[in-house]
């Protein structure tokens, strides 16, 4: 999914480069993750961004919920009562 626009720049020492929507550069060819869990490129004029995580879509919403977690980029299906208990998911997306 490209969500992010990006602007194809010349620097002042010559080199090229891509910046975000956040006005941060970023070389040509380099790779990072943000810190909403999508891993982006910047390739020749473009910035390409995808989700680095699956969603959770097939499970019992009624007694369950699905936590996210920042910091490892993935999420946990609990039951509602008892966070210490997982959920089984049936399908995940992404």
């Amino acid at each position: 999914t490209n969500f992010y626009n990006s602007i194809f720049i010349n620097t002042e020492n010559g080199g090229k480069g891509c910046r975000d929507l956040n006005g941060e550069l970023h070389e040509l060819d380099s790779q990072w993750r943000t810190d909403s869990c999508h891993d982006c490129s910047c390739s020749e004029g473009a910035i390409d961004c995808c989700s680095s995580f699956s969603t959770p879509s097939n499970y019992d919403e009624e007694n369950c919920v699905s936590i996210f977690n920042k910091e490892t980029c993935t999420y946990k299906v609990v039951e509602k009562d008892d966070h210490s208990k997982e959920c089984p998911v049936h399908e995940w997306v992404g």
